[in-house]
């Protein structure tokens, strides 16, 4: 008697589909509508529950019984490499993760982020003037996306800007999918003694900055130095490599859509911006391996019951394109959307602590870089932009521009 085959368990990840570089590949898509929940096999033979529905997603990302730690058995690696170790409590779950991150929520917090939106705006208007002065065509990730975000961290933390090489060029090495084992942690060790030193100057030099309230931590015995250490190299990643990617990406999309980027360039209501920026976060979205978790208990979801052990890949990229949650168009980008609700940044207890810190800089980025320079636009034709398929961090290596 035959017997119906197993269906085929995909490889994750896939290839983008040719030609379109802001898109999830159909065949998550296709999984949303028709599998929402559904196996997927890893590098290692692993097969953990990818979810792809937006409902389902939010769901998981606030139940506490899932986990973010990477130690634990079943938890789901994207590369036989690891990575993350040094990222202090971005891979710890509560009561822990909870301790370590109130220790950096003040300078997060809204009314601090808004303080510094005179200082960004100088920043942009700086570097645009330079722009403007110097040699066309440029590299737009190189003059300006890049720097942006890496002035505004090293800013608020109270690291040197002359340094900006040196920890650039070792937080590539730790969120490059391709790097080795041995690549990622000499990166990791040489981020660790960087901020453990200035951690360590802080302690007798304290300024108006993030490690010299974490110095003042470790004073008050509230943190260790190698916590400290560990929470600052988190920040100083996250702080510039997720927003310069965003400023490149969101700006070669909106080039690729000029009825939507006209839209930016005629506005000077600060909402309109704000809504513009929410929705690129939608319709982009740079982390397009998803968030990884683990179940520490039987969860039933979309009828099916996710084991305790087993791992789980939540694709937010296809999460903001479900039509449950965005019904008008959710594949087409419209800067007048209402998308406050996407999950670009995550949701629950981990969602990202930097989002104010980056929407306050999108916002004053695309509010004055296509205004200023109103004929931006590519030098070269899409099919010769380097797209980052091989980093954790979704982006382009270099954006030639010209006007």
């Amino acid at each position: 008697m035959s017997t119906a085959a197993e269906p085929e368990i995909p490889d994750f990840p896939v290839a983008r589909a040719a030609g379109c570089p802001f898109d999830p590949p159909p065949a998550w898509q296709a999984l949303r509508n028709n599998a929402p929940v559904s196996r997927v096999r890893l590098w290692d033979g692993s097969t953990p529950w990818l979810v792809t529905r937006y409902a389902d997603q939010r769901a998981l990302l606030a139940d506490h019984r899932v986990s973010v730690d990477s130690s634990r058995p079943g938890y789901p690696h994207l590369s036989p490499h690891g990575g993350g170790s040094n990222l202090g409590f971005l891979r710890m779950d509560d009561p822990e993760h909870a301790r370590l991150r109130r220790m950096v929520t003040a300078p997060f917090a809204i009314r601090r982020i808004e303080a510094m939106r005179p200082t960004v705006q100088k920043i942009v208007d700086d570097l645009v003037d330079r722009l403007l002065a110097g040699p066309k065509p440029v590299d737009l990730v190189e003059a300006f996306a890049l720097p942006v975000p890496t002035l505004v961290i090293s800013e608020l933390l109270g690291v040197p800007y002359s340094d900006h090489q040196f920890f650039q060029e070792n937080s590539n090495a730790v969120i490059r999918r391709t790097a080795t084992m041995e690549e990622r942690a000499a990166a990791g060790r040489n981020l660790g003694e960087y901020l453990g030193e200035l951690v360590g100057r802080k302690l007798s030099e304290p300024g108006d900055d993030v490690l010299s309230e974490l110095a003042t931590r470790i004073k008050a015995g509230d943190l260790t130095h190698r916590e400290a250490t560990q929470i600052g190299v988190l920040l100083l990643i996250a702080g510039h490599e997720t927003t310069a990617n965003m400023i490149a990406l969101g700006t070669l999309a909106l080039m690729e859509h000029p009825n939507q980027l006209e839209q930016l360039r005629r506005t000077d209501d600060p909402r309109v911006i704000a809504t513009a920026v929410e929705e690129l976060l939608r319709y982009l979205h740079i982390t397009h391996n998803g968030m990884q978790r683990v179940a520490l208990d039987d969860i039933e979801i979309a009828g099916l019951t996710v084991h305790a052990g087993e791992g789980l890949l939540m694709l937010n990229e296809v999460g903001n394109r479900d039509p449950e949650a965005f019904p008008e168009a959710p594949d087409t980008l419209d800067v007048t959307r209402d998308a406050r609700h996407h999950i670009a940044f995550g949701f629950g207890v981990h969602q990202c602590l930097g989002q104010s810190l980056a929407r306050m800089e999108l916002q004053v980025v695309y509010s004055t870089l296509y205004k200023k320079i109103p004929t931006l636009r590519r030098a070269v034709g899409l099919d010769r932009i380097p797209f980052k398929h091989d980093a954790f961090i979704y982006g382009v290596y270099e954006l030639p521009v010209t006007w």
